[in-house]
């Protein structure tokens, strides 16, 4: 096999992945229609009838079976609006649910940098909302339409206060007095849910929380074109040998394989690239998970925990963890174990990891994405020397030999057997191996795959700039720039590798097209992509300058000493 052929697989086996990558998009299935269901405009709350299995006492409770799920209120009922330093949120009085979330500081494009992502939003095609409640056994209790009262219309976290507390209230038949509470934290996107069922009643009451989130199949925010990120589910399962794994679960697969399951511990989350919403109950909780096709719209996540006995003239009180935000590296591990597994680089993690901490330390340095990119590039490259320093040895020395080697291509064009032979026969003689080319090129790719998932998949980058005419790395180059100069490079190093000599006239024909077919096809990557390969192609082009001067020297020398 030879040095040429290789090179020919590497080119096509990078833009075979390039392609993979970006004919992986999902398809939205089409949002079912429905008639939201009528509010009532009574005094007294809707309480729907919400029943769960087998009551338990407190002291030994069990998961309840999931919520019978309804149509969401309409949107026109009255809202709590809530803001933190971290998100602006609307809460329904209709059930108490989230039904808009922005995330502060994050636009949802550079265009518009005055709008904020709705990471939660009721509105098409983008619907996504949180729903929660208490199930009970033998008595209707909260639902999605229970209409709720709370002191105020507007919250906003005050100036020195870390904590911010929303409080709700509904009151319904026999009795019964239902509490919710969000609380949030300065600084933070968590948000804690403590739901409290007061019994009023002169008979227990047996009850148990829900959170369920129901989205459509459509991220928040503009996508980057011929980039495919995940959409789905993502779960934190128990393993029946002890501990958890994380799993991501499409949700075209939840059409055929629905998540049904009970366990201790664990979470549930909805992903999106960059951004999470997750449902985190409390740590060694027997809770129910479930993920499936909503029969109202879109798909559903739901938490549903253990049965609790409220006795006559008590009060039980069930506390529920959120997260709706980015998924910022180094600190969802602390929200809750195996959370920073949602940061996903894949297979290639144990090397995107360390590449994305050096990016952020060159990115603390000099406070700019696209420059610590193109440090880390030249990290990487300088690291990676000595592998490109034998690969180029192998390349100049094919060029050294590239008339002989075109020589018997033409004298036994029509015996592949005889050339094969007489190319082994050469490849003895002159002591090289076209191979030796081939082996830096395999250790590289992993390298440079888990730096690719880096860039793709951490928001941090998202909407950086570099400067000029760069102002958001994580899109599209708007001027084409940088794919014609990463196309020029690529051309370059051909001419610089001389490697084209030794290939037939239809290999050199469809290598002189390569350049220009991706940097066509870079037009639609990201900015910071397509700045780490040009970055690196020049480095290579630099490197293989050098590394070829320095063994002409070494020839000379050689042949010096001989005389």
């Amino acid at each position: 096999m030879e040095n040429r052929r290789f090179f020919l697989i590497a080119i096509f086996g990078v833009l075979l992945f390039l392609t993979y990558q970006a004919w992986q998009k999902d398809h939205p299935k089409p949002l079912v229609a429905t008639t939201p269901a009528a509010v009532s405009t009574t005094d007294e709350p809707v309480l729907a009838d919400v029943s769960a299995a087998t009551a338990t006492t407190a002291a030994n409770p069990q998961p309840a079976p999931a919520v019978a799920e309804q149509a969401p209120a309409v949107s026109s009922s009255a809202r709590l609006h809530v803001v933190t330093d971290k998100l602006r949120l609307d809460i329904s009085l209709a059930g108490g649910d989230l039904r808009r979330v922005e995330l502060i500081g994050y636009p949802v494009s550079k265009a518009q940098p005055d709008i904020d992502l709705a990471l939660i939003s009721e509105e098409d095609p983008h619907f996504f909302i949180v729903q929660s409640g208490l199930a009970g056994s033998d008595k209707p209790l909260v639902t999605a339409n229970t209409l709720f009262s709370s002191p105020a219309t507007s919250y906003t976290l005050a100036e020195g206060s870390d904590s911010l507390d929303v409080p709700l209230e509904a009151v319904g038949a026999d009795g019964l007095r239902l509490r919710k509470l969000y609380r949030f934290k300065r600084g933070s996107y968590q948000i804690e849910l403590v739901q409290t069922l007061v019994n009023g009643s002169a008979a227990p009451v047996q009850a148990s929380p829900y959170v369920r989130m129901q989205r459509s199949p459509v991220a928040a925010g503009p996508e980057v074109p011929f980039v495919s990120t995940f959409l789905g589910l993502g779960f934190y399962e128990q393993k029946e040998s002890g501990g958890y794994r994380f799993r991501k679960i499409d949700f075209k697969k939840l059409n055929k394989e629905p998540l049904e399951t009970s366990q201790t511990g664990g979470w549930l989350a909805m992903l999106q690239h960059y951004f999470i919403a997750a449902v985190i109950p409390p740590a060694g909780e027997k809770a129910s998970y479930a993920g499936k096709p909503s029969s109202v719209k879109g798909y559903l996540g739901q938490y549903h925990g253990p049965l609790q006995a409220v006795a006559p003239a008590g009060e039980q009180s069930f506390s529920t963890g959120l997260y709706i935000g980015p998924k910022l590296q180094g600190h969802l591990d602390s929200i809750a174990p195996g959370l920073e597994l949602t940061e996903d680089y894949g297979i290639l993690t144990p090397i995107a990891k360390p590449l994305f901490w050096l990016l952020a330390k060159l990115h603390a340095l000099f406070g700019n994405w696209g420059i610590a990119i193109i440090l880390l590039t030249l990290i990487v490259k300088g690291l990676m020397y000595k592998l490109s320093e034998a690969q180029f040895r192998s390349m100049a020395k094919m060029k050294k030999f590239a008339p002989r080697i075109t020589d018997i291509r033409e004298r036994y064009a029509g015996d592949r057997e005889r050339l094969n032979k007489a190319m082994m026969e050469l490849y003895t003689k002159e002591g090289f191996n076209p191979l030796a080319g081939c082996w830096p090129l395999l250790v590289q790719f992993p390298v440079f795959i888990a730096l690719y998932w880096v860039l793709l998949e951490s928001v941090e980058l998202r909407q950086a700039s570099l400067g000029l005419w760069l102002n958001d790395l994580s899109a599209p180059d708007p001027f084409y720039v940088l794919p014609v100069l990463f196309g020029i490079s690529m051309w370059l190093q051909q001419k610089l590798g001389g490697q084209m000599a030794t290939m037939d006239p239809m290999q050199q024909r469809m290598m002189q097209f390569m350049p220009i077919a991706l940097a066509a096809f870079f037009t639609f990557f990201p900015a910071g992509l397509v700045l780490y390969w040009f970055v690196s192609n020049v480095i290579s082009i630099a490197q293989q300058w050098y590394i070829t001067r320095k063994l002409e020297h070494e020839t000379v020398a050689k042949e010096a000493a001989k005389k």
